[in-house]
């Protein structure tokens, strides 16, 4: 199969965006199908798992690049000559990526990702919420398929009144991301410099960011027996620091690669405050890891964490359950060993290579669907 991969998002940023092309990029490389990939200019690789990388014009925004049409998409796509196109969270680069493929007339895969109107909708922008929707719906409209990661996202694209919808969730690294991790010694090392009073630590990993809402973690002021550690970085840095003087709180920065699963493993509770995640990957991974997770009932948590089960979802706003929740876990290890077994159990069919099969699977029925025979 042959693939043109468009992604608003990819090397050398690092976000849930890039980190599942590459996973993508990796399964079809692994599995023998061509591909080439077209991102916006910021300084990308000129490969990735063996495929070229095409950069085109963009510009600065927030410290994101941003994609601009420009002629070269639908060339590049034309001169490919690929089988489906599979547009990676789609804005204006995903968008004429769509647009030139059903004019070629090859079928394309969108990938809902960024919850564009939640974003709107937090920063009280009024009309524009509507005026994101309506973006939404143009840029998808035009492809064959849109995949979505969560049960509140297919919610919220249907009652915008976007079709042809299917689920598809993300896989998580089964073996990066393992509770042996606990054991090894670079995690009990890190465990005694973080809590070296025998402190549950509650860990959060993530970017820095408003919508993040990492601030209401000061609802566990005052907590005894806990310690916070928070993985990431961005811009709400200097904001978090203040909002959480005084607290038993440190931040690592941003993590990856091993160090980023040995963080995990030394985490003892993970808690996630965001409420406009399309899926919430930390949180399979924190449950790869054996932790229980706490998080609000909102977006993509809600069909990761099972009430009760391997973990707590609290009411959005509601910082006295939040608070609550995590005091019963930081108390009681029993019921924290109980939840994280579970949350290992959850994850053990989502591996990368399961979940990017069942998107060739999606990419093979687009295709069939364009090729199939029109009914007179």
């Amino acid at each position: 199969m042959r693939v043109v991969v468009v992604s608003e998002s990819f090397l050398p940023t690092v976000n849930g965006v890039t980190n599942s092309v590459k996973k993508v990029l990796d399964h079809l490389a692994a599995h023998g199908h061509e591909a080439i990939v077209i991102v916006p200019a910021a300084g990308a690789p000129s490969h990735y798992a063996g495929f070229r990388v095409h950069e085109v014009p963009a510009l600065a925004y927030r410290q994101f690049p941003v994609g601009l049409p420009h002629p070269l998409v639908q060339k590049l796509i034309a001169d490919f000559r690929p089988d489906v196109v599979h547009a990676a969270s789609p804005f204006l680069l995903g968008a004429q990526a769509i647009s030139a493929a059903g004019r070629l007339g090859i079928p394309s895969v969108a990938i809902f990702q960024t919850d564009v109107a939640g974003y709107a909708r937090r920063n009280r922008l009024g009309a524009a919420t509507k005026v994101a929707w309506r973006i939404v719906r143009w840029i998808h409209e035009g492809a064959d398929l849109t995949l979505v990661p969560s049960s509140a996202s297919m919610a919220d694209l249907e009652a915008a009144g976007i079709r042809r919808l299917e689920r598809w969730g993300r896989g998580v690294d089964l073996t990066t991301y393992h509770p042996r991790n606990r054991t090894d010694a670079a995690t009990l090392a890190l465990r005694e410099r973080l809590a070296p009073r025998g402190e549950v630590i509650v860990g959060y990993v993530g970017r820095l960011a408003p919508e993040k809402q990492v601030e209401r973690m000061a609802a566990l002021r005052g907590l005894e027996g806990m310690k916070l550690v928070l993985v990431g970085d961005g811009p709400s840095m200097p904001s978090l620091k203040k909002e959480l003087a005084g607290m038993p709180v440190t931040m690592l920065g941003a993590l990856g690669g091993a160090d980023l699963a040995t963080a995990y493993a030394s985490f003892d509770v993970f808690l996630h405050t965001g409420t406009e995640e399309t899926f919430g990957q930390t949180v399979q991974e924190a449950h790869a890891s054996g932790i229980p997770v706490i998080a609000p009932r909102a977006g993509g948590p809600i069909d990761l964490v099972d009430h009760g089960v391997n973990g707590f979802l609290y009411t959005p706003g509601d910082d006295a359950q939040l608070r609550a929740f995590v005091e019963g876990l930081v108390i009681d290890d029993e019921v924290r060993s109980r939840m994280g077994e579970a949350g290992r159990r959850a994850v053990l069919g989502k591996s990368w290579a399961s979940v990017c099969d069942e998107l060739v699977g999606h990419y093979e029925a687009v295709i069939a669907r364009r090729s199939a025979p029109v009914a007179l």
